[in-house]
């Protein structure tokens, strides 16, 4: 049976998480702690859904993409909603979050577990969308797990070619400079 066909899938998508009244919402939230469009947010929610769906109907462990583990980590923090009615009403079982411990074996699980995960995604909602939101697993455990958290009032970003870039057109302007002088 497809997803979209069941209870539990009517019960997960119908679900808004967190306070409907408040004045950042939590796609709001989401957006602005992973500075994420609006709308690329509102997907990440979506494919959180379908991943709780999983995690209930797999089978076995399930392991997110790195956009919808920061949905569900922002889930968590809305304590009540999460554990006094999302699991309870709407998935009806606990969904319990667990971090790597860490090693080699734990990287060969993860690896494992996300392959399973992905299949699973394409058995009941069909191919997950490509890239963003569900990347290959290179990406999902080398790339991703180095991001972290920074205040932008404190810092400024570059990526890394225009950085490059830069060092590069200083380096010739020194150079220049010194064959001036």
């Amino acid at each position: 049976m497809k997803a979209l066909d069941t209870e539990l899938w009517k019960r997960i998508a119908g679900h808004a998480i967190g306070p409907e009244n408040a004045p950042l919402t939590f796609a709001a939230r989401l957006a602005r702690e992973n500075r994420w469009s609006q709308p690329h947010a509102d997907r990440v929610i979506g494919e959180y859904k379908r991943f709780c769906y999983l995690a209930m109907t797999a089978g076995h462990e399930v392991t997110p993409s790195d956009a919808v583990d920061q949905a569900w980590h922002l889930h968590l923090t809305c304590s009540r909603d999460y554990w006094q009615v999302f699991c309870p009403e709407v998935l009806r079982a606990d969904l319990h979050h667990g971090p790597t411990n860490g090693g080699a074996i734990a990287r060969d699980r993860y690896y494992r577990q996300y392959a399973a995960t992905l299949a699973a995604y394409e058995a009941s909602f069909g191919e997950p969308p490509p890239g963003d939101i569900w990347p290959e697993a290179r990406r999902r455990f080398a790339v991703d797990p180095q991001g972290v958290r920074i205040n932008f009032f404190d810092v400024i970003i570059l990526r890394r070619r225009v950085a490059l870039a830069l060092g590069l057109l200083a380096f010739v302007a020194g150079w220049l400079v010194g064959r001036i002088m």
